[in-house]
């Protein structure tokens, strides 16, 4: 359900029907087709190497788990068949070479079977995609240029297109332009999104920390950080978060639906974007005329 609320402003932004998503064609390519003067279209390059020894590892898990443990086990079965037919005394004798072999491989008999059994209680926990529990959102201030529009929404449709992207929140001099995605219901008002507090947000530990650094911050598990309280807009069981910087006036925070579902490469083309956002929006964004409003599309 789409929802949308207007921030306080004693000039509120009339709606506006009659802007269509449709008339904003994106001015960026989705698809790139590399073409070759080989007509054959044969790759001639260096091809991957392929890991083996990974893959087997990898589809027999349980089996390397409990190699170990087979490993001591016959270690073991080994040592007392070879003490029962060698004719040494049963008894250890501090004093005999055997003896002092005997007991250091049964050591590492026992270390091996303890191994084994400590890789098959430990297991690493099993990452799914969450869907957010929550409404879906679609808000941005009405009164931007149609080449930031198309450029705002191209981004939405790119992140939640390649990346686990399911929420996207700009905020940028001192107002929200653009929340759109899944957001937290308000308690209030039965299948509305809860609106972005820029201030408040702005306020917080969270953006001071990205103001300061300058650098993108990724909480790859958003329930392991205290600071997921400052992101009220944001599902309840949103999984991951990444805090883009927008020069030194806003921030892009984008909502991921899986725990460190945001790869290095997604990461590094962020950063990318957010430099691009940035260019973009200090074109019309200006301190004598700030961004006070938000409108539903």
């Amino acid at each position: 359900m789409e929802a949308g609320i207007l921030l306080r402003s004693p000039n509120p932004c009339p709606w506006n029907p009659k802007l269509q998503l449709s008339r904003l064609h994106p001015i960026f390519p989705r698809l790139l087709r590399a073409s070759s003067s080989n007509s054959e279209g044969i790759y001639r390059g260096p091809k991957p190497k392929r890991d083996w020894v990974a893959d087997w590892v990898s589809n027999n898990d349980d089996t390397v788990r409990s190699l170990p443990i087979y490993v001591g086990g016959a270690s073991l079965l080994a040592v007392l068949f070879n003490r029962s037919i060698s004719g040494i005394s049963p008894v250890a004798d501090a004093s005999s070479s055997q003896s002092r072999a005997d007991l250091l491989t049964l050591a590492l008999a026992v270390t091996n079977i303890l191994t084994g059994l400590v890789w098959l209680s430990i297991r690493p926990k099993t990452i799914s995609v969450v869907n957010p529990e929550g409404v879906k959102c679609q808000r941005m201030y009405a009164h931007l240029p149609d080449f930031a529009i198309t450029e705002l929404l191209w981004v939405w449709e790119s992140l939640s297109d390649v990346t686990c992207c399911r929420s996207l929140v700009i905020v940028y001099d001192s107002s929200c332009i653009l929340q759109i995605g899944s957001a937290a219901e308000s308690s209030t008002n039965s299948g509305e999104a809860i609106s972005v507090d820029a201030n408040k947000l702005m306020k917080g530990s969270l953006y001071q920390g990205i103001l300061k650094s300058g650098a993108q911050s990724y909480l790859a598990n958003l329930s392991l950080y205290p600071g997921k309280s400052e992101l009220p807009f944001l599902p309840s069981n949103m999984q991951a978060v990444i805090l883009q910087p927008l020069g030194d006036e806003g921030i892009a925070i984008i909502g991921g639906d899986t725990v460190r579902g945001f790869t290095a490469s997604d990461q590094a083309w962020i950063t990318l974007i957010g430099e691009k956002l940035d260019s973009t929006l200090a074109k019309y964004v200006r301190k004598e005329f700030p961004l006070a409003l938000q409108d539903q599309l």
